[in-house]
C-alpha cells in the first residue's frame, strides 16, 4: 500500500484502487486531476507575474508600480481581473458571433496545451511524448490560427490589417525558432523534453550552443509579440491591433493567453537550454525539479522583461528583413556547422559517455562552443564591414549634395 500511494501525482489511480475503487473511475479522477492542475498552475502563476512585471517596468522607468491595491499593491492584478470581469461584453453588430467568440477560447487553450509535456522533475510530466518537441512547435502553431480568426470575424479593418501584419511576422519568426530547436535534438538524439532534459545532467546546452539559444530567445520574443517585436500592438499605427473589438473577459482571455505565452516560452527555454530541473540533489529529492526549475526560468523572464522595459520598438520592414535576411541564413549556418561537429565529435569517440557526467561532456562542448565562437567572429565581421561600406556612401552622399558635380568651385 505505502509503495502505491508514494506519490499521489504519479500513483493516484494505483493508490484509489488497492482502497478498493473501481479501475476506470480512478483512472478518470487522476486524469482530470493532472488536467486541472496543468491548467490552473501556468494561470494562477501569471496572475502574480503581472505585478511583478508591472513593477519591474516601475523601477526600470524610475516609478513606484502598484503599491495601493492590497501590501505592495499585490492585490492590483486580481481587482483588474475582476474590472474585466464585469465590464459589459459587446460583439459587433457586423462580426460571425460562432468565430468571433471562439477566438479567445483557442487563444487561451493553445498555451494550456503546451505545458502537457513540460517535465516539471524527473518524476512529473503531464506527458512524456517521444515527439514532444513537434507537438511544440505543432500547438504553437496554432496560435496564428486565433490572430487570424480574431481579425477576421471582428469586422473591422484596424483587426484585419493587424492580423494580416501579426500572421506575417508569426509564421516568419516560427522559421529560425524551429531550427534553433533543431540543436537540441541533434545533441540529445530525441524529440523528447524529459530525455533532452536528461541529456544535459553534465553539461547545460547554452554553454555548447549559445547561438541556438540566443536564436530560439529572440524568435519566441517575436512569437509572443513582445517589445521590441510588438507590431502586433502598434497603437499609434492600429489602434490595438486584432483585439481591438473585444471587451470585457474576452478581452481579459487574450490578455490572459499572452502573459501566459511569455512564461510558457521563458520555462521552454529553461528545458531547452538550461537543464530544466537539473540541480544538485535532485536525483535523490525530486520535487526539487520544481524549484529549481522555477529558478532558471525567473531568470529567463526577467531577461524578457529588461528587453522589452529598454529595447525600442522597430518599425515592420525592420522586423521583417531582420528576420529573413540575418535570423533565418544565421540558423541555417548553424544547424549545418552543428551537425558537421557532431559528426565530428562521435567519429573521434569524445561522445559524453552518459548523462549527468560533467568531464565527458567538456570535449564535446568546448568543441561545439568553438565551432559556435566562429560563426559569431565571422557574423560580427559581416556586420562591421557592412557598416564601414555604409557609412563611406552616406558620406559620399552628404559630399555629393555639399559639391554637386557642376557646380563652380568656390560657391
Amino acid at each position: 500500500m505505502e509503495q502505491q500511494c508514494r506519490d499521489l501525482i504519479n500513483t493516484l489511480a494505483a493508490c484509489m484502487v488497492a482502497n478498493g475503487a473501481d479501475p476506470n473511475f480512478a483512472n478518470l479522477i487522476s486524469a482530470l486531476l493532472g488536467v486541472v492542475l496543468v491548467a490552473t498552475l501556468p494561470l494562477l502563476t501569471v496572475i502574480l507575474l503581472i505585478w511583478v512585471e508591472r513593477k519591474f517596468a516601475a523601477r526600470i522607468q524610475d516609478r513606484l508600480g502598484p503599491n495601493r491595491v492590497g501590501p505592495f499593491g499585490l492585490l492590483q492584478s486580481v481587482a483588474d481581473a475582476l474590472k474585466m470581469l464585469t465590464k459589459e461584453d459587446i460583439t459587433p453588430a457586423g462580426a460571425d458571433r460562432f468565430i468571433y467568440n471562439l477566438a479567445p477560447i483557442i487563444a487561451f487553450a493553445v498555451v494550456v496545451l503546451i505545458w502537457a509535456v513540460i517535465p516539471f522533475t524527473p518524476m512529473h510530466v503531464g506527458s512524456d511524448l517521444s515527439v514532444g518537441i513537434l507537438y511544440f512547435v505543432g500547438v504553437g502553431s496554432i496560435g496564428a490560427v486565433k490572430v487570424m480568426v480574431a481579425g477576421w470575424s471582428s469586422n473591422n479593418k484596424y483587426a484585419l490589417l493587424g492580423a494580416f501584419r501579426t500572421i506575417a511576422q508569426l509564421v516568419s519568426y516560427e522559421v529560425p525558432m524551429i531550427l534553433a530547436l533543431l540543436i537540441p535534438v541533434m545533441m540529445s538524439g530525441s524529440m523528447s523534453m524529459q530525455d533532452i532534459t536528461w541529456a544535459q545532467g553534465g553539461m547545460w546546452y547554452i554553454f555548447s550552443a549559445p547561438l541556438a539559444f540566443a536564436i530560439f530567445f529572440v524568435s519566441n520574443l517575436a512569437e509572443t509579440g513582445r517589445a521590441p517585436f510588438d507590431l502586433l500592438e502598434a497603437e499609434s499605427e492600429l489602434v490595438a491591433g486584432y483585439n481591438i473589438e473585444y471587451s470585457g473577459f474576452k478581452f481579459g482571455m487574450f490578455m490572459a493567453g499572452e502573459f501566459m505565452h511569455v512564461f510558457t516560452v521563458a520555462v521552454l527555454t529553461a528545458v531547452l537550454f538550461l537543464g530544466g530541473w537539473w540541480g544538485p540533489g535532485v536525483e535523490q529529492i525530486p520535487i526539487l525539479g520544481f524549484v529549481y526549475l522555477g529558478l532558471k526560468t525567473m531568470a529567463v523572464y526577467f531577461l524578457m522583461l529588461l528587453v522589452r522595459n529598454t529595447v525600442p520598438r522597430f518599425r515592420i520592414d525592420q522586423v521583417m528583413n531582420f528576420n529573413w535576411k540575418f535570423m533565418v541564413p544565421l540558423s541555417i549556418v548553424l544547424v549545418l556547422v552543428q551537425a558537421f561537429l557532431l559528426r565530428v565529435i562521435t567519429s573521434l569517440g569524445l561522445a559524453p559517455n552518459e548523462a549527468g557526467d560533467f568531464v565527458s561532456s567538456l570535449p564535446q562542448t568546448l568543441i561545439l562552443l568553438l565551432g559556435n565562437l566562429a560563426i559569431i567572429a565571422v557574423v560580427l565581421n559581416m556586420i562591421r564591414n557592412r557598416g564601414r561600406q555604409q557609412r563611406l556612401a552616406d558620406e559620399a552622399a552628404r559630399s555629393e549634395l555639399a559639391h554637386p558635380a557642376g557646380a563652380p568651385a568656390g560657391d
